[in-house]
């Protein structure tokens, strides 16, 4: 592949680990030319929670974990020409900025340029009539009877390249779509068309095989036995090479462990899309029904055959509103009899809470498969003895109400069935998620760079 551009992901998501991040860093300064960092660490539930966090305190909201995710390697990819991308901005993109600003002042990097995308955040007071229009009746009843945590709709990658062509050496955003964490610094290297939906395609392809991180390098993928990956406690992360036509390479860090295949590049390009032939993103709609894939082997992986079709009119925007409280509570039971006895102290809190919609779940023996009243399929070992966990949650607007849960659990220490032990209670707030489509052109989107004044 002739004029390759790279693109190294070093997260799929809030809380992934910390250490990848070097020897992609490694890779791209050995193997020269032009070269990206991204960092994809935003989910839905991720941002909810980070504005939650920015209410409580203004000066936070974005991730958590940003100086060991940028520490490391921050020096080196500012020298070596490697732009970094990431939407660890989340709820605070303002507020990530200043932190990089400062640690790049730290490490002796003056006049950093750090680009923030903005526009992502629909939830001032004078949309919310908007919001609610777009909205079914019965999530527009939700959003009118609850307070309003965030809104947020789904930006593509046009400011990103729009930033990093007027210099940006690391570009922060809140809620982009992932694919746009790739396609802004593609269409950025190669100049391209915001018509050009073939490579637009191809680009946000590019970035649906990256976002995930480890997943398409054998994480998600290892069964022991079925699908084996070497090195598993090593895993690499992924490396996108991609050329002006489109055409796609996956690899990884040479010396890393994990895999890259034709499986589990299979795996990864299928995952969260509904529609092979309609992959909806604010930059294309992509079509992979036609793809080819190719195991040129030595963790490479060639992709060919995306196609892309004009853009949709609308973006995705998630809404989110006070959905009470959540609590949940734990006990376990050993010993013979335990599935038994568990089951009769979750009936006990069933008489006791009558008028609670109660989650039972018996952790052991039948969770991931059950229903929310706790009935499917149960294993019980040969003689059994067994260890069971019970699991009890409610969700309630009332405080009070759903801290009962945790107060009877709690209680079965004395008041329950023989043997019970290792309560453990949590009460927390919980957030309800609303989606809905927004026309594009009531959405104003922009990039600004950082005044590094503000630290002065």
């Amino acid at each position: 592949m002739n004029d390759i551009y790279r693109v190294a992901c070093a997260a799929g998501f809030s809380g992934d680990r910390t250490d990848v991040a070097r020897p992609l860093v490694d890779e791209l300064l050995r193997c020269g030319g032009p070269a990206c960092l991204i960092f994809e660490s935003l989910a839905e539930r991720t941002l909810a929670l980070a504005q939650l966090e920015r209410h409580q305190n203004p000066d936070l909201g974005y991730e958590p974990l940003l100086l060991e995710m940028l520490e490391p390697i921050l020096v080196d990819c500012i020298k070596g020409g490697i732009p970094i991308v990431g939407n660890f901005g989340a709820a605070n993109p303002e507020g990530a900025a200043r932190f990089i600003a400062k640690l790049a002042q730290e490490k002796g990097l003056q006049n950093i340029k750090i680009a923030i995308v903005k526009g992502d955040d629909v939830s001032a007071p004078n949309f919310r009539s908007q919001l609610e229009s777009f909205l079914s009746p019965s999530d527009r009843e939700s959003l009118t009877q609850s307070a309003l945590v965030s809104a947020n709709v789904y930006l593509g990658g046009q400011e990103i390249a729009q930033a990093l062509n007027a210099g940006a050496q690391v570009v922060v955003t809140g809620r982009v779509a992932d694919p746009a964490l790739t396609v802004g610094p593609l269409m950025a290297h190669f100049k391209k068309e915001w018509s050009d939906w073939n490579f637009l395609g191809a680009a946000t392809i590019a970035g649906h095989l990256l976002e995930c991180g480890a997943q398409i390098t054998g994480g998600y993928f290892a069964d022991p036995g079925v699908k084996d990956v070497p090195n598993l406690a090593q895993v690499g992360f992924p490396i996108v090479e991609f050329n002006a036509q489109g055409k796609i390479c996956i690899t990884k860090p040479s010396n890393t462990g994990g895999l890259v295949n034709r499986m589990t590049v299979t795996e990864q390009l299928l995952y969260e899309i509904h529609d092979p032939a309609q992959y909806l993103t604010p930059d294309v709609v992509a079509d992979i029904s036609r793809v080819e894939l190719h195991d040129a082997g030595g963790n490479r992986v060639e992709l060919t055959g995306v196609i892309g079709h004009q853009k949709p009119d609308t973006l995705k925007a998630n809404i989110c509103i006070d959905g009470g409280w959540l609590s949940e509570a734990e006990i376990s039971y050993a010993g013979f009899h335990a599935y038994e006895r568990a089951q009769l102290a979750a009936q006990i809190i069933r008489e006791r809470l009558s008028d609670l919609v109660l989650r039972i779940d018996y952790i052991g023996s039948s969770s991931i498969f059950s229903s929310d009243a706790g009935e499917g399929p149960q294993f019980k070992s040969s003689i059994g003895f067994e260890d069971i966990r019970l699991r009890i949650s409610t969700a309630n607007q009332d405080k009070h109400q759903a801290m009962r849960v945790c107060r009877e659990v709690t209680a079965l220490y004395t008041c329950g069935p023989a043997g019970g032990g290792g309560v453990r209670t949590s009460l927390k707030p919980r957030l309800t998620t609303l989606v809905c489509l927004i026309p594009r052109d009531l959405i104003q989107t922009s990039y600004e760079f950082f005044d590094t004044k503000e630290l002065v």
